[in-house]
C-alpha cells in the first residue's frame, strides 16, 4: 500500500526521494528539540510517538484488519505497525540516552496496539467556526487536544528561556492546520459554493488564514511579550506559516478531486524553500481554477 502510494502518478523513485526527504526534516526537528535546554522536551517527543500511532487505531480501519487477517495475526500485525512508526522516535530517545521513557513508550505503544477503546458517550466541543466549511469545524474536533500541547510548549519555552522551543511551539500550530487540508471533501461541498473558481479560491484561503491566525495567538502573544526583541523573527515565522497553508489548499485543489499526490507533495516541498513559493503558488493556482472549472460556473 506504501509503494502504490509513493508511486501514486510518477515513478516510485520519485516517491522514495520525497519519503527521504521528509526523513531528513524528521532528523533535523528531533536533534533541535532534544538538544534544547528544556527538560520537558523528550516528554513532548514521546507524546508525538503516540499521537501517530494512534491514528492507526481507527475503528473502520482496524475492524477491516480484524477480518482480514482474523484475531490472531491481527494483534500481530497491529504491533509491528505500531512499533515501526515508533522506531524513529525510540531510536532518537536512546540517542539521548533517555531509557527509561523508552521503555514507558515502547510498552504504552504495544498495549495500545492490543487494546480497543470505544468512547460511550457523545461531548460536543464548541468551536467558534460553526458558520464556515468542515476543515475546521471537524479539524479542531479532533486535534485540539495537539493546542494544548502546543500551548505548553510556548509557556515552558519562557520558562527555561529557550525562544528556539517557543518557534517550535509556533510551528506546530501551523502544522496541526495544515493536517485539515489534506484530505479531498465531496463534490457537494465545492458545488454548493455556486461561484467562480477563483472567488472559491479566495474564500477558501481567506477563511483558513483567519482561522488559523487566531488559533496561533495563544502562543505568539505570549511569545512575542517575553520574546519582544525577536518579535521580527516571529512575525516572519507566522507569515511563513499562512504562506505554507496558502500553498497547500491550491495544491489540494490542484488534484481535486484526487487527493494530493506524489507529484504535488514535491512541488510543496520544493516550496518550503520560500523563494521558490513565487513559482510554486502560482503554478498550483493554475492548476486549481482548471481543475475546479468542472465543478464551479
Amino acid at each position: 500500500m506504501t509503494k502504490r502510494k509513493l508511486s501514486d502518478g510518477s515513478r516510485p523513485i520519485v516517491g522514495y526521494l520525497l519519503a527521504l526527504f521528509i526523513s531528513l526534516v524528521f532528523v533535523g526537528v528531533s536533534i533541535l528539540l532534544l538538544s534544547g535546554k528544556s527538560i520537558y522536551a523528550p516528554y513532548f517527543y514521546a507524546l508525538a510517538s503516540l499521537f501517530f500511532t494512534s491514528k492507526l487505531s481507527e475503528i473502520k480501519r482496524n475492524d477491516f484488519l480484524k477480518i482480514h487477517f482474523g484475531s490472531r495475526q491481527y494483534r500481530k500485525v497491529r504491533i509491528l505497525e505500531n512499533l515501526i512508526v515508533a522506531l524513529p522516535f525510540v531510536i532518537f530517545l536512546v540517542y539521548k540516552q533517555y531509557f527509561y521513557l523508552t521503555i514507558i513508550l515502547v510498552v504504552i505503544t504495544i498495549l495500545a496496539a492490543l487494546l480497543s477503546f470505544k468512547a460511550t458517550y457523545n461531548f460536543t466541543i464548541p468551536t467558534p467556526f460553526f458558520k464556515k466549511p468542515y476543515e475546521f469545524t471537524v479539524g479542531f474536533r479532533n486535534s485540539f487536544l495537539c493546542f494544548f500541547i502546543a500551548c505548553g510548549l510556548a509557556i515552558i519555552a519562557v520558562q527555561v528561556d529557550n525562544f528556539n522551543l517557543g518557534v517550535f511551539s509556533l510551528g506546530l500550530v501551523f502544522l496541526i492546520t495544515l493536517s485539515y487540508y489534506l484530505k479531498s471533501e465531496n463534490e457537494y461541498f465545492v458545488w454548493s459554493f455556486s461561484c467562480t473558481p477563483v472567488k472559491f479560491l479566495f474564500e477558501k484561503i481567506k477563511t483558513a488564514l483567519l482561522f488559523s491566525f487566531s488559533l496561533c495567538l495563544p502562543v505568539l502573544i505570549p511569545l512575542s511579550v517575553f520574546y519582544f526583541e525577536h518579535i521580527g523573527i516571529l512575525l516572519a515565522c507566522t507569515f511563513l506559516g499562512i504562506l505554507y497553508l496558502t500553498t497547500l489548499i491550491l495544491a489540494k485543489y490542484s488534484a481535486y478531486p484526487e487527493e494530493i499526490g506524489i507529484m504535488q507533495a514535491i512541488f510543496f516541498a520544493i516550496g518550503l524553500f520560500p523563494p521558490m513559493l513565487i513559482v510554486v503558488i502560482p503554478l498550483f493556482a493554475t492548476q486549481s481554477v482548471n481543475k475546479l472549472k468542472a465543478f464551479l460556473k
